[in-house]
């Protein structure tokens, strides 16, 4: 499905983008036992072709797939986590790639590129499940009490 994406200045992005796939800041929980992905997963999850994510891997250094023995790409999670943080910069908060360069550079200088976000989770961890959503929301209260210890 085409849409209009519009930059902050409210000028046209061209690229594809699909309502119904995630974004930034979209949880990544019905495919956390998944290991690796191959590009083209990833490349449905962040609404664009394939050859976008091998042109971001040139210009961000935030993206680096290992390659399998077969050279395919195989992007691990925080790879895209990473991908899809640098579209939602991208597409909806209107950045130009060395502007969401810079930006991401911020973010990993500020955060030693550690986030809250990138805590793994066991493997049987459902997100769905009242339960587990409590012991993760108190997990996360106990974390940023750390932090700002830390930071204190």
């Amino acid at each position: 499905m085409e849409t209009k994406i519009r930059s902050a200045s409210g000028r046209p992005l061209r690229g594809r983008l699909d309502p119904a796939l995630p974004v930034e800041g979209a949880t990544l929980a019905p495919i956390m036992n998944k290991l690796y992905f191959k590009i083209g997963e990833v490349a449905r999850l962040a609404g664009v072709e394939p050859y976008v994510l091998r042109y971001w891997e040139t210009e961000f250094r935030e993206i680096r797939p290992i390659k399998s023995r077969t050279n395919q790409r195989l992007y691990r999670r925080k790879d895209v986590e990473r991908v899809l943080k640098i579209r939602g910069l991208l597409y909806n908060e209107g950045y130009t790639i060395d502007g969401a360069r810079r930006k991401m550079r911020e973010f990993h200088r500020s955060n030693n590129g550690r986030s809250l976000k990138a805590i793994q989770l066991p493997l049987h961890f459902e997100p769905h499940r009242l339960a587990d959503r409590q012991v993760l929301g108190q997990v996360r209260q106990e974390l940023e009490e750390i932090l700002k210890i830390l930071e204190g």
